[in-house]
């Protein structure tokens, strides 16, 4: 597949035909899951970060590594304990044979991050990561090394067992493009699921898209037109979820004590030019804004003690302000 196409038209066509081709290949390992697939895909050619968050045993380790084969990317694993340090991810600087220090990479440099179970590790080691999701580099005895690109986190995290975890701060959850939730499979996926992985054959994938096509995508995601009118609807539709700013509902007050940032307006417009894209259109509408808002809205609010107590959750919340 090339990078150079006559007209930005052909280029999407061609980012549609990439996703489809991706979409098929990664479903030879993963049964089901169509929505976390596509929500991984949307975060990669929007150039975002994503937070899987499921029970143990949904496939989440296994979606990232196949995810890193069909892209031919670069992919590091790393297991967050509580005794994690900070330089286990970034690396550290060693006395050389030659009497001189020298910096030895860590495994945050690589295309595709694994943070398993990130919720595992004190704030000291989640802070590492911080400035690698956001600037793309790592800073070391004052000297800032710049990471492979294209270069993503894909965290997990257990929402059940919380005994002696340490819930990711609201700082580095905004950094997440995503919240993508793990639901239990069907019945019959289940099944397909068991008849796989119970036998002898191994599913082999191929490779669809590289790293430079794939920052050619990204930049072709920014470049999709937007008309005013959905541009709007996704900076107000972040800007409902205040409930101190002047756009919040007598719903939001009673339901929200902090609502979302900027960032997610900026994510809302970048996740929409994606999902046009990958669905055949040239330019978002505002089925696409409410086609990703959930997953992007979800973990940047805080449900008020009311909200708790009626049962209401994130996503019935979100829902509302459709």
């Amino acid at each position: 597949m090339q990078t150079e196409y006559r007209s930005e038209v052909e280029a999407a066509d061609a980012l549609k035909r990439a996703y489809d081709l991706a979409r098929t290949e990664i479903a030879k390992v993963i049964v089901g899951q169509d929505d976390v697939v596509k929500s991984v895909l949307i975060a990669v050619f929007s150039n975002g970060h994503c937070l899987l968050v499921g029970v143990p045993g949904l496939a989440k380790t296994l979606l990232v590594q196949t995810v890193a084969r069909v892209l031919d990317l670069n992919f590091n694993r790393i297991q967050f304990t509580p005794d994690l340090m900070p330089s286990d991810i970034i690396g550290s600087e060693i006395l050389g044979e030659d009497r001189n220090f020298k910096f030895i990479h860590g495994p945050v440099f690589s295309n595709i991050i694994l943070a398993d179970e990130i919720n595992r590790t004190p704030p000291k080691t989640q802070a590492a990561l911080l400035e690698a999701m956001q600037e793309k580099s790592v800073t070391a005895a004052g000297v800032t090394y710049k990471l492979q690109q294209p270069f993503f986190v894909l965290a997990t995290q257990n929402p059940i067992e919380q005994e002696g975890t340490y819930p990711l701060p609201e700082a580095q959850l905004d950094r997440f493009m995503f919240n993508v939730s793990l639901d239990y499979p069907t019945f019959a996926e289940e099944l397909q699921v068991v008849k796989n992985t119970t036998g002898t054959s191994v599913a082999d994938v191929n490779k669809i898209l590289n790293g430079e096509q794939i920052m050619y995508f990204q930049q072709l995601v920014r470049n999709i037109p937007i008309t005013d009118h959905v541009l709007e609807y996704a900076v107000k539709l972040a800007a409902k979820t205040r409930p101190q700013g002047e756009m919040a509902t007598p719903l939001v007050k009673r339901l929200l004590n902090w609502g979302a940032g900027p960032r997610a307006s900026q994510f809302l417009v970048l996740g929409a030019k994606c999902h046009a894209v990958i669905n055949g259109k040239y330019s978002p509408d505002i089925e696409d804004v409410q086609a990703v808002a959930k997953a992007i809205l979800r973990h940047r609010i805080v449900r008020s003690y009311q909200a708790e107590a009626e049962g209401m959750s994130t996503d019935q919340i979100i829902e509302q302000l459709f």
